[in-house]
């Protein structure tokens, strides 16, 4: 028993970390100033990664509203990004548009191409 818990745990964790976006490739501006009185130079660097900076607050409530079955069949999600609501009680009605439409709505809410984010 205890170790069917702790498989199923781990590939959660490892389902969860595919999601995230890793570190690399870190953009570096530098931006150097130079005060033409003392003649003294700043550099300062920036570190940024451009696919950390994509993912938004909104994005990630939407992501647990719909991975969570109750509220992912109940168009929690939609309700959510403020999808018009017939369509949502049409998602509710036909189950998630017959699964289809659960699964399609994961992937633009993941990728960050649905309407509401």
């Amino acid at each position: 028993m205890k170790f069917k818990l702790t498989l199923a745990l781990m590939s959660i964790f490892m389902l969860a970390g595919s999601f995230s976006y890793a570190s690399f490739p870190v953009e570096r501006n530098i931006v150097t100033t130079v005060n033409a009185t003392t003649n003294i130079e700043e550099t300062e660097t920036v570190l940024s990664s451009p696919a950390a900076v994509d993912w938004s607050e909104d994005q990630t409530i939407a992501f647990v509203l719909w991975i969570i079955p109750i509220t992912g069949f109940l168009a929690g999600h939609r309700w959510f990004l403020g999808s018009p609501w017939y369509w949502n009680l049409a998602f509710i009605l036909t189950g998630g548009f017959f699964l289809v439409g659960w699964i399609i709505d994961g992937i633009d809410i993941i990728t960050g191409r649905y309407p509401g984010l």
